[in-house]
């Protein structure tokens, strides 16, 4: 949105449509700011079979999709962190080259040394003075021995500085690459989980009939909408007033345009996102780029108390830090939920909140 006007004016879209497919805006009464995300009552259902309520497999589902969020932000931080190593093995590399040719003209200069004492004859300096016939000479000639001893020294112990460098290089380059190697491991172990996890809920889902899968659906927006009904009922939105910064304008505008893409856990646009590569993505079209995962956001950018929440601010989920959302105002986020939905708006509240956190502080 390119201004808070816009924004307003597509919330109040959102609002007259439908959030997240049965759930209505509704002003929450005694708020002075905040929406509440209404849903129709749903008819009785049969239970599914197995022997388990569908309101039980909708938990299952929902912990293990939570479980694979939280693996992808252990794959994403993973994937992250190589490629920071990958950066610093290059830097490495150059400064491996560096050290290579200075010892190079180093030792070029002490060859050049060594051949100007053989021809003189290989007499060393100091014999060569005090053999001299001129007093002057002698002193002239004193200043400049001494003069090429410190050069010898000052040559030999840059020598031996650039060596001893060029052996820390590779020492750290042996540590990076081992830390690479751990990183691989790392990816490896958390892709097997989030495909294992994710596979696992697909088969609970593919197991319902049709009817089923639909009130699936359905439960998934009650417990939303219970959620966020508690939350704005707790008079939490009140004071929420904040205004968004230029940058958390241009941040929100960009987190807005990508609903309706496809959740894909490891992607950062442009066709699909997962939740922290949306907001990373969004605040570096802001121009001010973040951590890439939802559990360093929460580590690294300043908290503010929710009552200052303004549009761009990131708002963390669940004890582990597992979920990402961007604030949009009216009680609202948008965000990338989980494997089979879409870039969508909810209520900021639908979710059990840990931190808010903003990008521009």
């Amino acid at each position: 949105m390119g201004s808070v006007k816009r924004a307003s004016s597509r919330r109040g879209a959102a609002s007259a449509l439908t959030l997240l497919c049965a759930m209505a805006m509704v002003a929450a009464p005694g708020l002075a700011t905040g929406t509440a995300y209404a849903a129709p009552a749903a008819p009785a259902a049969p239970e599914p079979g197995g022997g388990k309520s569908l309101e039980q497999v909708r938990k299952e589902i929902d912990d293990l999709y939570r479980q694979a969020g939280s693996a992808t932000d252990a794959y994403n931080l993973a994937q992250s962190e190589t490629k920071a190593q990958s950066e610093r093995i290059v830097e490495i590399a150059k400064l491996v080259v560096a050290g290579q040719d200075r010892i190079a003209t180093l030792k070029d200069r002490a060859g050049a040394a060594a051949r100007a004492q053989y021809r003189s004859g290989g007499l060393p300096p100091g014999a060569r003075l005090a053999l001299s016939n001129s007093p002057s000479d002698f002193l002239d000639g004193a200043g400049r021995l001494r003069q090429g001893e410190k050069a010898t020294t000052d040559l030999l112990a840059e020598l031996n500085r650039t060596q001893a460098d060029l052996e820390k290089y590779a020492r750290d380059a042996g540590a990076v690459w081992q830390q690479m190697e751990d990183n691989r491991v790392k990816k490896e172990a958390a892709k097997k989980e989030i495909e294992d996890k994710i596979k696992a809920a697909e088969a609970l889902e593919n197991r319902l009939a049709a009817e089923e899968k639909a009130r699936l659906i359905q439960l998934e927006q009650d417990a939303q909408y219970q959620a966020q009904t508690a939350w704005l009922s707790s008079g939490v939105m009140r004071d929420v007033k904040g205004l968004a910064s230029e940058a958390g304008k241009k941040a929100v505008q960009f987190a807005t345009a990508q609903m309706g893409k496809p959740y894909v856990w490891g992607a950062e646009g442009p066709g699909a996102y997962d939740c922290s590569g949306l907001t990373s993505q969004a605040w570096l079209a802001a121009g001010r780029p973040i951590p890439r995962t939802s559990q360093e956001q929460l580590r690294l950018l300043p908290k503010v108390p929710l009552k200052d929440m303004r549009p761009g601010d990131l708002i963390i989920y669940f004890d582990d830090a597992s979920h990402v959302g961007m604030y949009v105002g009216d009680g609202a986020i948008v965000h990338a939920p989980r494997p089979g939905r879409t870039v969508t708006l909810t209520g900021a509240g639908s979710m059990p909140i840990k931190a808010v956190v903003r990008p521009d502080a």
